[in-house]
């Protein structure tokens, strides 16, 4: 599934993930991406592809892989 990071607080390293299809939000950790290094963190309007799973509070995100962080705005 594909969709875009609605936010993420990289000091607690968890967030949210749009689906592009319209479904409910996903909750995404830090755990959950498939990336090293400064690339782990995501950010705001990221898009990302990802499967979803049932965590026990809702919709969670697995093997989410972040595409290149979008130019920040100047």
């Amino acid at each position: 599934m594909k969709g875009k990071v609605k936010w993420y607080n990289r000091v607690k390293g968890y967030g949210f993930l749009v689906p592009e299809d319209g479904s409910p939000e996903v909750f995404v950790h830090h755990s959950a991406v498939q990336a090293k290094g400064k690339d782990k963190v995501l950010v705001e309007g990221q898009g990302v592809e990802f499967e979803v799973t049932a965590g026990p509070k809702g919709p969670s995100a697995a093997n989410v892989k972040p595409e290149p962080k979008p130019a920040p705005a100047s």
